[in-house]
């Protein structure tokens, strides 16, 4: 298991980035939680096998049909872990 913090930038905020996120990380089994950043990225923490993580990290740099993803950025970081994912809302 392994867990990263992703943010992605571009055009990701109301394009259904985060409902989409959630349904491709539900298929996948990816833990976590993805928001909206004041600034206009959407933050991602997830959590699960590296084969798993490295195909979600492949559709969080291609996201939903209407997104323009300009850039993702992405870490390793301590486990939380999650048991579900969730959007969450601010």
């Amino acid at each position: 298991m392994k867990h990263l913090n992703i943010t992605v930038q571009g055009k990701v905020q109301g394009v259904s980035y985060r409902a989409s996120t959630k349904a491709v990380a539900d298929q996948l089994g990816v833990r976590g939680i993805v928001r909206n950043e004041p600034n206009g990225d959407v933050y991602i923490e997830a959590e699960a096998d590296t084969m798993f993580l490295d195909m979600f990290l492949e559709w969080c740099n291609e996201g939903p049909q209407d997104a323009k993803v300009a850039e993702v950025k992405s870490n390793e970081a301590e486990l939380k872990n999650y048991r579900n994912f969730e959007v969450v809302k601010r």
